[in-house]
C-alpha cells in the first residue's frame, strides 16, 4: 500500500473509533450523572439553553468523552500507521480539536470548562496515544 494512502486510512480509522467511543460515552453519560432537571440535549438550541443548569459534575461526561475519544482514535491511527505514527496520531487529535472548537462555539460553557476542554482533551490525548502505541520508539524498533 501506498505511504500516503496508509496514513490516510488510518487518520480515518483513528476519527471512525474516537468517533464512536466519544458517543458511547455521551449516550450513557446521562445514565451515570444524570442531567439537571429541565436540560434538554435534543437539540442545539436546547444544548446552548441548558448549559446554565449544568454543575460541575456535568461536565464532567462531555470532558471524558473528547479526551477518550480522542485517545482512542489516536492509538488505532498510530497503530494503523506504517510511518509518522506520532504525527498520524496527532493529526486525529487536531481533528477532534476542531470538534472541539465547533462544539464550544455553538453550545458553548464556562471559561474553565472550554480551557480544560481544548488545552487537556485533544493533543495531550493524541500524543498519549501515540505513546501507548508505541509510536514514540524508534520505527526500526
Amino acid at each position: 500500500m501506498k505511504p500516503s494512502l496508509n496514513i490516510a486510512l488510518s487518520v480515518l480509522a483513528g476519527f471512525v473509533v474516537g468517533s464512536i467511543v466519544n458517543m458511547g460515552i455521551i449516550s450513557v453519560g446521562p445514565y451515570v450523572i444524570p442531567l439537571p432537571d429541565g436540560a434538554d440535549f435534543s437539540t442545539m438550541k436546547g444544548s446552548r439553553e441548558s448549559m446554565n443548569l449544568f454543575g460541575p459534575v456535568n461536565f464532567i461526561t462531555p470532558f471524558l468523552a473528547h479526551a477518550l475519544g480522542a485517545l482512542a482514535g489516536a492509538f488505532v491511527a498510530a497503530k494503523l500507521a506504517a510511518s509518522h505514527r506520532v504525527k498520524v496520531a496527532l493529526g486525529v487529535g487536531v481533528l477532534f480539536l476542531f470538534g472541539g472548537i465547533y462544539m464550544i462555539i455553538t453550545v458553548g460553557g464556562p471559561f474553565w470548562f472550554k480551557a480544560a476542554d481544548l488545552l487537556l482533551a485533544y493533543l495531550p490525548m493524541g500524543y498519549l496515544g501515540a505513546v501507548l502505541a508505541g509510536a514514540t520508539k524508534s520505527e526500526s524498533e
